[in-house]
């Protein structure tokens, strides 16, 4: 079998077609398992809309300050640049508009309030991360840098050519502006686009490190054994704020190798060194088993049973503006 979108060598996260999460608990599910899980989701009655009171960011930021989209889409500034994280603007988290998950929370930006955007960090491929028609907004309008893990760049291309993008394996290092370097970090998760793409482009975080500040991206990851946290830590050193999913974990059996719960949440927090950190990736879309309101409830338990202030690490929600 050949991949369609990373052809390279054999590597401690590569098999030559395939890559793959080292010495982690294995994210694949059979089609057997995914019945199980379809045939016995919990009903949870989600919200049709949840009021939103949008932001208006300035042009520019003198700080470093983020500003919530929703799900996990963000848009990080710091003096003379612009970033946004997975950005979603669409109504559905889909390869199609008619069908799938749907937004329960507008964008906590309007598209139009947007300032100029300087760089994209593209965690994964996944439809709620990866949103073509978004991507190809931002193209258009800006021309931003996208920074991608392995593969995803050759799918970006596909759809909008001449777009500029910097694709790199985990601890790759690209320089956005003087002074400002990102490197994409190691995450405990998969990829697909299609029924027979699963795991040819890679997934991972981001650490920024900027004259502002520092700060970590986790982009969609289970916990797993810790390790890739504690690696993040001790070759990157801690960070000012986090940006860690707390939702999309229900069932356990079927998620938690691929979405951490809102304990572990806090554990990731403690291993990356993060001062604060906020919880994104819950409250959107209805992707799994949980209660839109239990991912806050029980972070907010973590945080009790850690000893954490809860200023410390607080729920996002779209609109929400967070100085580090």
């Amino acid at each position: 079998m050949r991949n369609p979108y990373w052809q390279g060598s054999v590597s401690s996260n590569f098999d030559g077609v395939r890559f793959f999460n080292p010495g982690e608990p294995d994210t694949d599910r059979s089609l057997r398992q995914l019945l199980r899980w379809q045939f016995s989701r919990r009903k949870v009655e989600w919200p049709g809309e949840v009021p939103v009171t949008p932001a208006v960011p300035e042009p520019d930021a003198d700080a470093l300050r983020v500003t919530v989209v929703g799900h996990a889409a963000a848009l990080i500034q710091a003096p003379g640049l612009n970033i946004l994280t997975d950005p979603v603007w669409s109504e559905r988290a889909s390869p199609v508009r008619f069908a799938g998950p749907k937004r329960a929370t507008a964008p906590g930006i309007r598209f139009d309030d947007l300032p100029r955007i300087d760089a994209i960090l593209l965690s994964h491929n996944h439809y709620d991360h990866m949103d073509i028609d978004t991507l190809r907004r931002l193209h258009e309008r800006d021309r931003p840098l996208v920074v991608t893990p392995l593969g995803n760049d050759a799918i970006l291309r596909k759809h909008m050519p001449g777009i500029r993008t910097a694709a790199g394996d985990w601890w790759s290092r690209f320089e956005l502006a003087a002074g400002t370097e990102v490197h994409i970090v190691p995450a405990n998760h998969w990829s697909s686009r299609t029924m027979r793409d699963r795991r040819m482009a890679l997934w991972g975080g981001f650490f920024l490190r900027m004259p502002a500040g520092t700060l970590y991206f986790a982009g969609d990851t289970g916990y797993g054994t810790g390790a890739a946290f504690k690696a993040i830590h001790r070759r990157l050193g801690g960070c000012d704020l986090a940006l860690i999913p707390i939702g999309a974990y229900e069932p356990r059996w079927f998620m938690s190798a691929q979405h951490c719960d809102p304990e572990e949440a806090v554990r990731i927090m403690l291993d990356v060194g993060a001062r604060k950190a906020i919880g994104i990736h819950w409250g959107t879309f209805a992707l799994t088993d949980e209660a839109r309101d239990e991912p806050p409830e029980r972070l907010r338990a973590a945080l009790t049973a850690h000893g954490i202030e809860p200023g410390r690490f607080e729920a996002a929600f779209p609109g929400m503006v967070v100085s580090a």
